[in-house]
């Protein structure tokens, strides 16, 4: 039998280097994985670089290469497809941008990057949207919130560039840069100025706005201004389903994988409790999953709780996330004429506390798979299966040969 379905199960940064609070083991394999360990038994099994071996991947080049579309050529900038993802429809040759709400003390300093990783910011980012008038500049502006502190920034106007720095200083303590244009086009310069103006504007807002002062009363750290960072020009994707013949959608809390899948034409699933951090329904979004392969071809689904884990540097706050989405993946065992892939976008070290070149596990289950003698899903173990080493590059390939969906290569 052939399987006509897929699903794309990509478990954010869960891979990881040896942790010493850990016994010198991964969170993956010091986990207690029951249900991602029978898949394994059940399926053939690889370690994957979602690039190129030595190549660190973002979470966008990576997901982009993951569903066969060269990083090379679609990826101008994270920038476009954020803000596709926090709810801006980005036509082409619009500029767009990610965005963090941060703190700045008295003397505009930032002290948080994060603004005390803050949540709820819609009624900021309608203040910001109604607020800032570029007109005089000729762009119209496009503000929305994403989850927690992140949002997106896209601009539309004539004569437009992406090759702008970021304002974003990278560390607590030191003064935001002020934007200016990486390249010799008046475009460019024109959207430098054009942020420059957006920040002014932006920060006035939000002195005087009640959440702000509402946060400082109760001892919070108030989302005084806006880093900006990641520009890029939205360009054209071939769509999803004219590619492979399959309808699909995507589910993700982070609003960059929402926006990837919506740019190549995969319908955005929104899910109530899908948080991208440890406390996110997991069982919700595999119910939504599961409800969505009952009427679609094809479902990508991410799960991001271990990335965070990892950026934060919290090896046992992993391994224990990683523990209750395996109990949460328990329904994925029943289903029935799909392939379930599951695999990491990138490795997220405890020890770097960013992502790293690592490998990625990555093991395919369903009808016509062979099946290898691996047992154990973890960064070793997969190693030693059928698949060996490949590049993200490949998997779509594989899939869709596996799908009977392949046009053979010669005579």
């Amino acid at each position: 039998m052939t399987a006509h379905k897929l699903l794309l199960l990509i478990l954010d940064g869960i891979s990881d280097r040896p942790c010493p609070e850990l016994g010198n083991i991964t969170p993956l394999q010091a986990a207690f994985t029951p249900v991602l360990d029978r898949i394994t038994r059940e399926g053939i099994c690889g370690i994957m670089d979602t690039i190129a071996p030595g190549i660190r991947p973002g979470s966008d080049t990576a997901h982009l290469s993951l569903l066969g579309y060269d990083p090379h050529k679609y990826y101008t900038g994270r920038g476009p497809l954020e803000a596709e993802g926090s709810g801006i429809h980005m036509e082409p040759g619009m500029v767009g941008f990610r965005c963090n709400y941060a703190t700045l003390d008295a003397g505009g300093r930032v002290i948080d990057r994060r603004a005390g990783r803050i949540h709820g910011t819609e009624l900021l980012s309608r203040a910001i949207q109604e607020g800032v008038d570029l007109s005089s500049m000729g762009i119209e502006i496009f503000f929305r919130s994403g989850a927690g502190h992140r949002a997106a920034l896209a601009f539309r106007g004539e004569d437009l560039g992406d090759r702008v720095s970021s304002n974003d200083p990278k560390k607590e303590g030191a003064l935001p840069p002020a934007f200016r244009a990486t390249g010799n086009d008046p475009g460019s310069a024109k959207t430098a100025a054009a942020l420059n103006e957006f920040v002014r504007q932006s920060e006035s807002i939000l002195r005087s706005h009640p959440v702000n002062a509402d946060r400082e009363r109760n001892g919070l750290a108030p989302a005084s201004t806006v880093l900006i960072r990641g520009a890029g020009t939205m360009g054209r994707f071939e769509p999803f389903e004219e590619r492979y013949g399959l309808s699909g959608s995507v589910i993700s809390a982070a609003a960059l994988i929402s926006g990837i899948g919506m740019v190549v034409g995969l319908s955005r699933v929104q899910v109530p409790g899908a948080t991208g951090s440890v406390d996110s329904d997991i069982e919700a979004k595999v119910r939504a999953t599961l409800s969505e392969l009952s009427r679609k071809d094809f479902v990508l689904l991410n799960i991001k709780g271990a990335d965070e884990s990892g950026h934060d540097g919290k090896a046992v706050q992993k391994k224990e996330f990683i523990e209750r989405l395996d109990g949460a993946l328990e329904p994925l065992l029943d289903i029935r004429d799909t392939l379930l892939v599951i695999c990491a976008d990138h490795s997220t070290p405890c020890s770097v506390k960013d992502h790293s070149a690592d490998p990625v596990p990555v093991v395919i289950r369903g009808e016509g798979v062979r099946i290898d003698s691996v047992g154990r899903f973890d960064e070793v173990f997969c190693a030693t299966g059928g698949l060996h080493r490949i590049r993200g590059a490949s998997l779509m390939p594989i899939l869709m040969d596996l799908l009977d969906r392949s046009h053979k290569y010669g005579a």
